[in-house]
Order: structure tokens, then C-alpha cells, then sequence
């Protein structure tokens, strides 16, 4: 096997490669460059993995929750409908999306550190089943438009439990001075929970927490259960207050590039569940309804991006340029993080990669590169296609129109067959809200 092939679904047919079963060279041919694949039977693989490891420790009593976030168009609700998930949504238009697609709002959770008074007020008309607050005045903003509509709205409180998981600077939200939630080391987190059991209009149902993103052992997450079960068992103590619902968040990781590991989900899952049940065990707690919220690990290397080679540049002595009609508009994740990635031909497999360059966009900016040092072939050429694997996550999330360019399709490819998801936006698309 292709040491490169970082996914099980991806292979070689006379040398050329394989997605998910589908030829990406036919596939290219057929939809045009620049290309978003992803694997329909990977993703829905990746869900039931999660829900029957957590189901198997704690019965009914659990949820997986998919991190919209990650990746949000209408197929990605209908496949995580059918196969019993839950959603986590961070603004109306995901909301919006996610009814549009005949998904039941009561099973969503609504994130964000800032919600508007008009988000708030879209998301009780739409039915969304919980909010996860960030602090006192989105409590209130909630209690006031919930009684001014005569609901009475389910809502848990995001904690930071003061955790570096040495992952991204960018993505590790856990720590005591995150942006989100309310640390515990503070007080805060407890006197936001005072104020919400006195709160009319709300119901607090549970608490929240997420410690990051890439997160590839469960150390992380057993000193985060050990906290929060801590945390609970000081509130039942203090308020009688109990914890319905442990929502312990996502951030498991995935392959970029060969040397990052592989991820053993059911292993992590079973292993955090039964911290949990053991810690509550140990203080006595009532078992809550324990929810996890994985996003990237779901989509992530269910997804590759196509290209087509628009230049070659070599600098002689200095560097060497392969230029794709893509870039920082379909994925601007190197441009953010620095992010790896694994870059591939997309036929001629077999064949020396004696070459190393970076491989930019067409944007006109010095920034927009999607990887540094990559090896491709010598001869590799204008018309030749290659792909950037495991860009199912953040990728067309984050996609934007920079340079007034149209964002790529997304085709999702199921046994071997493929169908459109998302189309091509049209140049007629990018000036359609124009005046």
C-alpha cells in the first residue's frame, strides 16, 4: 500500500488513483477542478463507530452530537439524521440549514460565546432543543426572549476546566483565559449556575466543556471528567443541583500525514465513557446523559479536494512553484495554522517524486499557499490533476469568494458512485446580492 494513503479509502487502479471506489481522474473529468469529494459510506462509517461505542457503555443514555461546524450542507444532516446524531450548531445559518434539510431541532445543541438577541430569538421560533450559554448576560438575553414567546428553553453552561490539551494555540479552547465558557478556577462557572437555578424561562439541563482540537490520546479527557464530575458533585453539594446532561465536547484527531497517528475511536470513546461512570461512581453522583460532539473526525478524511496544475515554476537554485486553479479560497487552513497536509497525483502514481515545491492558489496573494515541500513528479505539468486528502473538515466550511472566485462543488461519492451535493457557484452567484 501507498504509504500516502492515509484513509482506507483510497487505493489505485492502474496507477491512478481511488476514492471511496470512484476513479477521482473520471471524476475531475466529469465535474470540473477545483473539486471537493467526499465518501458517503466513510462518514456514515465514522458515525455509527461513534454512537455504538458510547452506546454500549452507557445504553440509550448517550449522544453524539456532530460539530455542523466541521462541515454544513444539507446531505451531511440527512446522513447524520438517518443514522441517529444529534447536531451542534454555532449560528442560524447552520440552523437554518439543518431544518432546511428535515432535521429535528430538539436534537440540536446551539454553541457560540456570542449570540445575537435576533439569534436567540430565530433559534426558540425554529424549535432548537438546547442552547449552550457562555455566560450571565446571554443567560438573561435567553430568559428574557424565552418568556416573551411563553417557552420555557433547555440550556447547559459552557465550562473552561483549565486544561492546555498542547495542541494548536488556535484551536485549544479549554484553557482558563479561552474566549469561551466560564472557568471554574475563577468562580465564575458557579455563579453563573446560581444565577441560572433563579432564572425564570430557562431550565439549566446540564454542563459543556471542550479542551481543544487534534487531540489524539484520552489523557486529556480523563483529567477534564475528573474536573467536571469534581465541579458537578461540588454543585449538588452546594445548590442540590444536578447534572442531567455531561457534554465533554469533541477534538479528537485525524491524519493529516503519515506521521500523524491513526485514531482509535471506539478505544478513546470506551475509555472517556467509563472515566465517567467511574468518577460519578466515586462521588456518588447520578449517571447523566454524556454527549459527545465529534466533527472533524467524522468528515475529515472523508473528503479530498482536486485541482487542476495551471503553471509550473522553477527558480533555478532557489525554490520551485506547482500553481492549481484553487488555494486559500477552498481551503485556507495553511494560510491560518500552517496546516499539513498530504498532496498527491492524481494518476501516474507510480511515478518518481524527485521534485519538491510548494503548491500555491491563483489568488493574488503572497499568502495563498496550501502546502510547503511537497514532492511531486519532475515533469508534472499545466493540465495535470493532483489532490489534497482529508480536507472533508474546514475546508468548504471555510471556503470563501477572496479575489471574487466561485467556491467548488462538493460531490459525495457512495459505493463507488457519485452524486452532487453542493453545486458550483456560477459568477452570476457572486454578484447576485450586488445593488
Amino acid at each position: 500500500m501507498n504509504k500516502d494513503f492515509i484513509a482506507e479509502n483510497l487505493t489505485a487502479e492502474n496507477d491512478a488513483l481511488v476514492f471511496g471506489g470512484a476513479n477521482v481522474s473520471a471524476l475531475a473529468q466529469k465535474y470540473g477542478t477545483p473539486l471537493y469529494l467526499m465518501d458517503e459510506d466513510r462518514i456514515r462509517a465514522r458515525c455509527k463507530e461513534y454512537l455504538t461505542a458510547l452506546q454500549a457503555e452507557f445504553g440509550k443514555s448517550c449522544k453524539i452530537l456532530y460539530a455542523s461546524k466541521a462541515c454544513s450542507f444539507k446531505q451531511i444532516y440527512r446522513i447524520i439524521k438517518e443514522e441517529g446524531l444529534g447536531a451542534d450548531v454555532v449560528s442560524c445559518g447552520e440552523i437554518y440549514t439543518c431544518k432546511a434539510a428535515g432535521f429535528d431541532l430538539g436534537n440540536a445543541f446551539f454553541h457560540s460565546n456570542n449570540k445575537t438577541d435576533e439569534d436567540i430569538a430565530y433559534a426558540i421560533e425554529a424549535g432548537i432543543g438546547y442552547f449552550v450559554i457562555d455566560g450571565e448576560e446571554e443567560l438573561l438575553a435567553i430568559s428574557r426572549i424565552a418568556k416573551e414567546k411563553g417557552v420555557t428553553q433547555k440550556v447547559l453552561l459552557r465550562i473552561t476546566p483549565g486544561i492546555d490539551p498542547h495542541t494548536y494555540a488556535a484551536v485549544a479552547t479549554g484553557k482558563v483565559d479561552s474566549k469561551f465558557g466560564c472557568p471554574i478556577e475563577t468562580g465564575k462557572a458557579e455563579a453563573v449556575i446560581k444565577l441560572a437555578l433563579s432564572t425564570p424561562s430557562v431550565t439549566l439541563v446540564g454542563l459543556h466543556c471542550h479542551v481543544g482540537s487534534q487531540v489524539f490520546e484520552p489523557d486529556v479527557y480523563l483529567q477534564t471528567v475528573q474536573i467536571m464530575t469534581a465541579f458537578m458533585a461540588q454543585m449538588y453539594q452546594k445548590y442540590a443541583y444536578v447534572t442531567e446532561i455531561l457534554d465533554l465536547g469533541g477534538g479528537f484527531g485525524v491524519r493529516y500525514t503519515a506521521s500523524d497517528p491513526a485514531l482509535k475511536i471506539a478505544e478513546n470513546v470506551r475509555i472517556v465513557a467509563r472515566a465517567v461512570k467511574e468518577e460519578c461512581a466515586a462521588l456518588g453522583l447520578s449517571l447523566p446523559t454524556l454527549c459527545l460532539e465529534p466533527g472533524r473526525s467524522i468528515v475529515a478524511d472523508s473528503g479530498i479536494t482536486v485541482y487542476t496544475v495551471g503553471a509550473v515554476k522553477k527558480i533555478e537554485g532557489y525554490k520551485n512553484y506547482v500553481s492549481v486553479d484553487g488555494g486559500m479560497t477552498d481551503n485556507p487552513r495553511f494560510a491560518l495554522y500552517g496546516s499539513s497536509y498530504t498532496v498527491l497525483p492524481v494518476n501516474n502514481l507510480s511515478a518518481p517524486r524527485d521534485m519538491v515545491c510548494s503548491v500555491v492558489g491563483r489568488c493574488c496573494e503572497s499568502g495563498d499557499i496550501l502546502q510547503e515541500n511537497v514532492p511531486l513528479p519532475a515533469d508534472v505539468k499545466r493540465g495535470d490533476k493532483i489532490c489534497v486528502l482529508t480536507t472533508g473538515a474546514y475546508n468548504y466550511s471555510m471556503a470563501s469568494n477572496y479575489n471574487r472566485l466561485p467556491r467548488p462543488p462538493v460531490v459525495m461519492v457512495k459505493g463507488g458512485t457519485d452524486y452532487p451535493a453542493v453545486k458550483r457557484e456560477t459568477l452570476q452567484d457572486l454578484a447576485k446580492n450586488d445593488l
